[in-house]
């Protein structure tokens, strides 16, 4: 069942979009969220609109190492071990041809989207051990699975999510502790409503399915994979993109 009775799940990026969306869901299934986010204002106020007891915010900056052990720390004070630990925040970068792709930028955008799930997975990691209980997903990208031109900070970050997504599940499966990295596709997002309304209509006629999907349908499936109902799911990167992917050149 995906009741969470009770359960802790950290949420990385859970101010706006598939983070906030997975939160609320989260908190109506009965788990008690830590949402982690870098803008404490906003954060602020999405758990006062959720008027829920069992969700609390922790401002911080993902890509500062301090600062996320900390937000951690003071989350796990508040509501106990974690059980469940969704690695959401990211960066999209910017698109540059290789050649001039800035080094400064290439290295935050690793920082943010790779580096800081690791931290993050250490932080969890022991209390989960010593359970012999716990669920990681991972949000990638479907830059996890394919190449991109123009973008390689991003892709490289994305394809590392999902090789270290695995290579956690394996190590910690004899401790009854799951890993998997969720694939998100054409997800409508606050970042979506910058886009020109035609370029929005080439965007949807890129998905066999004829739509964007909603950040609410990724988070039916993200809180899937991280609750007891999937207990035997680990390693495993699932795709939530109205059969975009397939269509895409390897």
């Amino acid at each position: 069942m995906t009741d969470f009775a009770g359960r802790h799940v950290i949420v990385t990026g859970a101010s706006s979009g598939i983070g906030l969306a997975t939160a609320r869901l989260l908190v109506a299934r009965g788990a008690k969220v830590s949402m982690i986010a870098r803008r404490a204002e906003v954060l602020a106020e999405r758990v006062d609109e959720m008027g829920a007891r069992n969700a609390a915010a922790f401002a911080a900056d993902v890509g500062d190492r301090a600062k996320l052990e900390d937000a951690i720390a003071a989350a796990v004070h508040k509501f106990g071990p974690v059980y469940g630990l969704f690695a959401n925040a990211g960066l999209a970068g910017n698109f540059a041809p290789a050649t001039d792709y800035p080094s400064d930028l290439f290295e935050k955008i690793l920082k943010v989207n790779l580096t800081s799930v690791f931290w993050a997975m250490q932080a969890v990691l022991p209390a989960m051990i010593e359970a012999k209980s716990g669920s990681i997903l991972i949000t990638g990208s479907m830059a996890s699975k394919r190449g991109m031109a123009m973008n390689p900070a991003y892709v490289a970050s994305k394809h590392g999510v999902l090789g270290l997504s695995r290579a956690i599940a394996v190590e910690m499966a004899p401790h009854n502790v799951r890993c998997n990295c969720i694939i998100p596709g054409f997800i409508e997002t606050p970042a979506f409503d910058l886009i020109p309304e035609e370029q929005k209509g080439k965007i949807e006629g890129r998905v066999p399915q004829r739509r964007m999907g909603s950040a609410d349908e990724l988070a039916e499936v993200a809180v899937f994979m991280l609750s007891p109902a999937a207990s035997h799911v680990t390693a495993q990167d699932w795709a939530v993109d109205g059969g975009t992917l397939e269509t895409l050149e390897v």
